[in-house]
């Protein structure tokens, strides 16, 4: 029996699934994928196998594994002596580089998780509008917390009531949350003004990723997001872009920055600690300053902002300043999407590798991008199980989602050679899947 397998029965011991994370359960191999070791853009499972980390931490993984920049943060920290729950001038630091940094930013908070930064921006959200119904967008996620784990990902099934019912995306959330839920399409702005024509009086905040990077890597319509900046402040509702997945992506301000729109509040996070947990929740200062000490609203914690991330955070966004960062990450995209374009296109392939920046998305069952959640319906979940252990059976590790359509990517550290070599299996794989792949 492999390590793999013996792992995974000892683990099931203790662990819900021999995981501490649901998703960490990869359908594709009908296992955790137990890594023993990373050291730039591989990774080496417990028998020794090596592979090309195509998840980099969910986008996290910016840096690779083992950048040596976060190493020396590390040891940084030890000299320090860590100082649990206590402010640094470090602190400081981080927070006006980030500020400098995100558009909307006048004020940060730190955190060490999306789910944390969602679930307190939107408290100050409702504290500051007095009003407290969410609108959301269909396909688009924000956090696994009740107050937000609802009419994001309904099934097909399930999909047809969703906006006048919402679905309530697990067990254990009571309705009386369901009831301040209202979603609606992506880029759909009639749909999105009879929303705010019927509840915009009631409506708190508007949340939204600005690249939907956990459903299909769906972007905005051109004057998509300038319709949805002028409608919030006309009702005075927040505008709340989720930048969890998209910050540090393409650029040091995010989406934000890119598509030139600055929401009231965002939250970054997972390539922030450059590898380690942090995440962030920033915004115009008026809003911000509601949190205690100035204002009335509790966020607090015992190890928010611990010193470790906060120095591997300043790592990361002084080494993302350098010229040569994005530079790189993006021949790495281009060379990446031109090799898969003209494979599926040689190949005749019913897929679509939608982009921005260091991430993409893999749609089965297209041949042009989604442009909203229901878009997504005809991704084949159960054939792409397939191709994603067929590639780990190559080398390449692309972590899976149920067999959804959501993200991959790569970090600075991968090179020309490591993308060639991915690509080589992508085709290999196409190959073999191919009359399953091609329009019907």
């Amino acid at each position: 029996m492999s390590r793999q397998k013996s792992h995974l029965q000892k683990a099931r011991e203790v662990l819900p699934g021999g995981v501490n994370s649901s998703t960490r359960f990869n359908r594709a191999l009908n296992s955790p994928f137990y890594v023993a070791r990373g050291r730039g853009s591989r990774v080496w499972d417990l028998d020794g196998n090596e592979y090309i980390d195509m998840s980099c931490a969910h986008g996290a993984g910016l840096l690779g594994n083992a950048h040596p920049l976060i190493d020396d943060a590390l040891l940084l920290a030890s000299k320090l002596g860590y100082v649990n729950s206590l402010e640094t001038e470090y602190h400081e630091e981080l927070a006006r580089k980030v500020c400098s940094l995100i558009p909307c930013a006048e004020r940060v908070r730190f955190c060490s998780a999306g789910s944390e930064a969602t679930l307190h921006l939107i408290r100050a959200c409702r504290a500051f509008t007095r009003r407290d119904k969410i609108i959301r967008i269909e396909g688009h996620f924000h956090g696994y917390h009740e107050l937000i784990y609802i009419g994001g990902h309904p099934p097909q099934s399930e999909f047809p009531g969703n906006r006048e019912s919402p679905f309530i995306e697990s067990p254990g959330i009571p309705q009386v949350f369901a009831d301040l839920i209202i979603p609606v399409p992506f880029n759909d702005r009639e749909a999105l003004e009879q929303v705010i024509r019927q509840h915009g009086d009631e409506a708190a905040v508007l949340i939204l990723e600005p690249v939907n990077f956990n459903c299909a890597c769906i972007k905005p319509e051109p004057g998509y997001l300038e319709f949805v900046r002028k409608i919030t402040e006309e009702k005075g509702i927040l505008l709340f872009f989720d930048e969890i997945q998209s910050s540090f992506k393409k650029n040091p301000g995010g989406a934000q920055e890119d598509f030139g729109i600055v929401p009231d509040v965002c939250t970054i996070g997972k390539a922030l600690g450059g590898g380690l947990p942090l995440s962030a929740f920033c915004g115009k200062a008026e809003i911000m300053d509601i949190y205690q000490p100035v204002g009335p609203v509790q966020h607090s914690g015992t190890f928010n902002a611990h010193l470790v991330p906060v120095l591997t955070g300043l790592a990361f966004l002084n080494e993302i300043s350098k010229p040569y960062f994005y530079a790189t990450l993006s021949a790495l995209e281009s060379q990446f999407h031109r090799g898969m374009d003209g494979m599926i296109q040689d190949l005749d392939l019913n897929v679509v590798v939608p982009h921005y920046g260091s991430r993409f998305n893999i749609l089965l069952g297209r041949k042009t991008p989604a442009v909203k959640y229901e878009d997504t319906f005809c991704h084949q979940n159960q054939l792409f199980l397939k191709v994603l252990r067929a590639c780990w059976e190559k080398g390449a590790y692309f972590h899976d989602y149920g067999g959804g359509p959501l993200h991959h990517g790569y970090s600075i550290q991968h090179s020309a050679e490591d993308v060639d070599e991915v690509l080589n299996i992508l085709e290999d794989v196409f190959r073999e899947f191919r009359e399953e792949l091609v329009i019907q």
